[in-house]
């Protein structure tokens, strides 16, 4: 049993785990923030421009005769089925603009990292003979298969 105890610290320490679990934390609390965003922030103008449609009330009736429920709830409380296809339309839209500002924060997020530094490029060595690039430490020519004279001594 001391084994399994041992064994279960060492994983659970490890720094993987660790690194996962606080990016579960973040990652919920940054999924709050997107949310708030897209419903407080996005959807009134999604809203404004569609002329104040409620989208996740859009329904089609499939039962229940002649009668016309006002609302998906109406119709339920009635116990007729629903083609509920706005809460579809709302999940969509929800997860365009949720994907879009988790897109722009990450495009933000590398713009302020420092771009790597890029080793310098050797100059490449051209064949003497066909005048086609070749590596530094080639002694034949892939080209031509001339011998090559050694980068040293050229």
């Amino acid at each position: 049993m001391k084994e399994f105890i041992d064994e279960f610290k060492a994983f659970a320490v490890k720094g993987n785990v660790i690194d996962m679990a606080v990016g579960v934390i973040i990652g919920g609390a940054f999924g709050k923030i997107v949310s708030s965003l897209v419903n407080d922030i996005f959807m009134p103008i999604v809203s404004l421009i569609t002329g104040g449609i409620n989208v996740s009330g859009l329904f089609i009736q499939l039962g229940g005769g002649d009668v016309k429920y006002p609302s998906i709830s109406a119709a339920q409380d009635a116990g007729v089925a629903t083609f509920n296809y706005g809460l579809f339309l709302q999940n969509v839209i929800d997860f365009v603009l949720i994907a879009l500002c988790i897109f722009l924060f990450v495009r933000a997020i590398n713009s302020l990292k420092k771009p790597k530094e890029e080793a310098p490029k050797s100059e490449a060595r051209s064949c003497p003979y066909c005048f086609e690039n070749v590596a530094d430490k080639a002694t034949r020519c892939p080209h031509c298969t001339s011998e090559l004279p050694s980068p040293d001594k050229a």
